[in-house]
């Protein structure tokens, strides 16, 4: 592949991955944007949803539920909060992440008194964990949100 750049992927527990890649599509907190080599620096935030990564061996897909990542010329680091490759996602750490966003939204909720908010940004991160869950095939198991 012609234009290539380092793709970095760690989350606290481990490294995700580390390889070439050509192109790599961020679900940013302001909006999904791709990064490719020689792009401007920059630092953004992320919120759940999917990385896809064209890389040496094609395409992969990993799963992050937010956190940041720096571009630079060279190449990208995505720090992420939580990640799993695709292949690793599974409904039993779907839910998990589904009832952590839950427990979140509720006491935001409790916290703010209906004022806008906190309890605004829960529900908008519960939204984004079921339309990530939903891409990937997953159920989000509505009845118990």
């Amino acid at each position: 592949m012609a234009d290539m750049m380092q793709f970095d992927l760690v989350s606290p527990e481990r490294r995700v991955a580390s390889y070439k890649a050509s192109a790599v599509s961020i679900p940013g907190t302001e909006g999904n944007m791709t990064a490719m080599p020689n792009h401007a620096p920059l630092i953004t935030t992320l919120r759940p949803g999917v990385l896809h990564v064209e890389g040496e061996k094609g395409a992969e897909e990993y799963i992050v539920t937010g956190g940041f990542a720096q571009i630079t010329p060279e190449g990208i680091s995505v720090l992420a909060e939580e990640s799993y490759h695709r292949n690793e996602m599974s409904q039993e750490i779907l839910d998990r992440m589904l009832e952590t966003a839950a427990e979140r939204q509720r006491k935001a909720v409790e916290a703010s008194h209906n004022e806008p908010g906190p309890a605004d940004d829960a529900a908008k991160l519960m939204a984004d964990m079921v339309a990530m869950g939903t891409h990937i095939g997953l159920s989000p198991k509505q009845s118990n949100l």
